[in-house]
């Protein structure tokens, strides 16, 4: 299925959070044996590919000698290290699953992430 472009954009993803469209499982296993719906969901991790990403934490403004002018700073963010595109391994607990337009997504915590496979990664 492919995902509708022009609805993602309506997504905002906040703080530390990621937008992940959960790999598909196939529902057997290596030797082939079928299981059962509710086994996928039981395991510890899971992966799926980032499709948005929060802007990061944010950062403390900085203490202003006169507190009570109006700041025209916007606000401040450490980046996050995932970034869209990217492949992450993630705990499963930590995930909450949505759907939109018939299809699943997972908003993740960057702290829930626990590995990022990036593909345009520095030459070694």
């Amino acid at each position: 299925m492919e995902l509708n472009l022009k609805n993602l954009q309506k997504f905002i993803v906040v703080g530390d959070r990621v937008l992940v469209r959960p790999e598909e499982d196939s529902g057997k296993t290596v030797s082939g044996l079928f299981l059962p719906p509710g086994v996928s969901e039981k395991e510890k991790i899971q992966s799926g590919y980032i499709i948005k990403a929060g802007p990061g934490y944010p950062m403390a403004s900085p203490i202003d000698e006169e507190p009570w002018k109006e700041s025209k700073e916007a606000v401040k963010y450490v980046p996050l290290q995932a970034k869209e595109g990217d492949l992450a391994i993630f705990l499963r607990k930590e995930a909450y699953e949505i759907e939109f337009d018939k299809e699943k997504f997972l908003i993740v915590p960057q702290s829930a992430i626990l590995l990022l496979i990036r593909d345009d990664v520095f030459n070694l």
